[in-house]
């Protein structure tokens, strides 16, 4: 009898680890591209900037400029508009739901 009571103790635990805390999804936001396009590297103006400094990839290469930033933002999105009101902000490109801007460094 302690033996099935034992397995029982532990397939109960063992099921508990793969179940997620309530809080965790609701805490975690992952910023990501909706394609391959994009290296999105880190909010630009802060960390939680909804527009990103974005780096190389084979998409971005030809848009890249040693005196500007490239800075990828939700297309439509209220930090595009206050990232074109705020520098001089020139599109790029468009893909993937994103923007491509490159600004240049003061």
């Amino acid at each position: 009898m302690k033996q099935v009571f034992g397995v029982g103790i532990i397939l109960i635990l063992v099921g508990c680890q793969d179940m997620p805390l309530e809080n965790e999804a609701a805490d975690t936001v992952i910023k990501s591209p909706t394609n391959d396009n994009l290296r999105l590297v880190g909010g630009y103006r802060s960390t939680d900037d909804d527009c990103q400094l974005t780096g190389e990839t084979s998409f971005t290469v030809n848009f890249l400029d040693d005196a500007a930033d490239l800075v990828s933002c939700p297309t439509g999105s209220d930090a595009a508009e206050s990232l074109v009101d705020t520098y001089a902000a020139r599109e790029v490109a468009q893909t993937g739901g994103y923007t491509v801007y490159s600004i240049p460094r003061r």
